[in-house]
């Protein structure tokens, strides 16, 4: 875990390095106590990508239980004669 007093935001170059290097978040602090969070940008999106993959597996695993599904076979076999496939 990457911990910096908020003083040391004013090297943006040395943070920038240990943000990408560690792709970790860091974590800045001010008087002993968590202040920020700065991440790479590419750290950030991974993390958003993973969050939104779980919210719609919830959601999945919602309408699942509510019932909210259809069989997969006949869902296709709907489609196919839909469309004459």
């Amino acid at each position: 875990m990457n911990i910096v007093p908020m003083r040391d935001l004013k090297d943006t170059v040395k943070i920038e390095k240990l943000c990408a290097e560690s792709k970790e978040p860091v974590f800045v602090t001010k008087n002993g106590y968590g202040r920020l969070v700065v991440m790479d940008i590419e750290y950030y999106d991974k993390v958003m990508r993973q969050i939104d993959e779980a919210n719609l597996i919830n959601k999945g695993l919602e309408d699942y239980k509510a019932g909210k599904t259809k069989d997969g076979k006949e869902s296709l076999n709907s489609i196919r004669g839909k469309y004459g496939i």
